[in-house]
């Protein structure tokens, strides 16, 4: 499938919102280039990370009451409408960084990881920043005032994740379906998702979700560019006009990388949101 290309250096700030908003009632997904971040370095780090001994990662499994840090292969099904309790979890390993001033993150030291977690902060507020300018183009595209997000709260102390993500690759053992998956077939759940990939395909979208049987199409990777996509919160906010499509994660025989960032509102503003945008 072909994605729109949205140019976030653009200077035609009303052009580019006319884009987004094709973009994201066709797909709800397109790509954003010249966003100015190289994400090689935070790669690297990352699959220092996941090259770990597995008793070392597990060291920093992650927190029950913040939800930060390591979660091991098949902790997690990301399909929630699988109703058997026997569905086997997706085959991947995860790290989730949160809020950089919330104490309950946890870092590998830096006897272990000397540069991680620098390297991961500087990448948390960049995309944070990334985040904010994306959210103002897509007020614009919502025929809203560009500051509209901000004056309503929804980015004052905002709740945001970096998850990094490893798959590897190796196609194991089948579910109750007879299928593998990476990631198991979901739509986010906030506002914008920020995605970086390696170049290695897995990446699969759904753009009719309420039909059957589901078509899903392969979403190739372009290189420097994010892979932007909606979450349920904003396809709500907006009546459906924009979409929160769905899409998963297929092993292809080989391992791959990938880093989500999710760009979710102040919880506190939620429903000050859906009065003022219906």
């Amino acid at each position: 499938m072909k994605l729109p290309v949205i140019d976030l250096s653009s200077s035609d700030r009303i052009s580019t919102a006319h884009s987004i908003r094709q973009a994201c009632t066709d797909y709800g997904f397109f790509y954003l280039i010249n966003h100015g971040v190289d994400e090689q370095t935070v790669f690297e780090q990352s699959r220092l990370f996941f090259s770990l001994p597995l008793e070392d990662k597990m060291k920093f499994s992650r927190d029950v009451a913040a939800d930060f840090g390591f979660s091991p292969l098949y902790a997690e099904n990301l399909d929630s409408s699988s109703s058997s309790s026997k569905a086997k979890g997706d085959s991947k390993e995860s790290f989730r960084i949160g809020p950089l001033q919330n104490q309950r993150n946890q870092w590998p030291s830096q006897d272990l990881l000397p540069s991680w977690r620098s390297v991961m902060e500087t990448y948390y507020a960049s995309l944070l920043s990334i985040g904010k300018k994306l959210s103002s183009l897509i007020a614009l595209a919502l025929n809203l005032d560009d500051h509209f997000f901000h004056s309503v709260g929804a980015l004052d102390n905002p709740h945001t994740i970096l998850r990094l993500l490893h798959y590897p690759g190796e196609m194991g053992d089948s579910d109750e379906d007879g299928v593998v998956y990476g990631a198991s077939a979901h739509s986010d759940y906030g506002m914008i998702t920020l995605l970086a990939t390696d170049g290695v395909p897995g990446l699969q979208v759904c753009r009719e979700k309420l039909k059957h049987p589901r078509t899903w199409e392969n979403v190739n990777h372009v290189k420097g560019a994010f892979i932007v996509n909606l979450g349920d919160l904003m396809e709500r906010w907006t009546n459906c006009l924009f979409r929160s499509t769905l899409h998963r994660v297929m092993p292809t025989g080989k391992e791959r990388y990938s880093m989500a960032f999710f760009l979710d509102p102040n919880p506190d503003c939620g429903r000050m949101l859906e009065k003022l945008l219906q």
